[in-house]
């Protein structure tokens, strides 16, 4: 798995490629559902990787992590063994307690699209995993998705 980073317009985009595997399909020989879920779990920690928020640094110095409140995804084309494809991850929404991530899945042969998928993430006061409450997310680290969302200075 290779990721890049690039800006289109104005918009911060994370760019993860792969191949689909064996493994990844269903007995239809095509990309088992679920599979999609996890591929978009893991670009959302990439992203947050990339853009200098690590999920086990914002539990470590803030106490919080960004839990999912809501997945959702749309298929239009199918994914089939070995076939190379990319995801692409942008912040399209923020507010004082959570965030909206999307994510695109196309063939990186011809383009098509496959998949859409968007995460709402709320923001977590983890400080008790045993008792884990939503908050608000604290400034530094709403201004720097604040950043990526309003995307590079002229």
């Amino acid at each position: 798995m290779e990721s890049y980073h690039k800006t289109r317009g104005i918009m911060f985009e994370n760019v993860i490629q792969k191949r689909i595997r064996w493994g990844d399909l269903d007995a239809l020989g095509i990309v088992f559902y679920p599979r999609y879920y996890e591929w978009f779990d893991n670009c959302a920690h990439e992203f947050f990787d990339v853009i200098g928020i690590p999920h086990d640094r914002l539990w470590k110095n803030h106490g919080i992590v960004f839990g999912l409140a809501e997945t959702r995804c749309r298929y239009l084309n199918v994914g089939r063994y070995h076939q190379r494809i990319k995801i692409l991850t942008r912040l399209e929404g923020l507010d004082a307690k959570g965030l909206t991530l999307q994510h695109t899945i196309s063939r990186v042969d011809g383009g098509k699209i496959m998949v859409v998928g968007t995460e709402k993430r709320i923001c977590m006061d983890a400080k008790n995993p045993m008792e884990l409450k939503v908050t608000t997310i604290p400034k530094v680290v709403y201004q720097a998705l604040e950043q990526v969302l309003a995307g590079p200075k002229a």
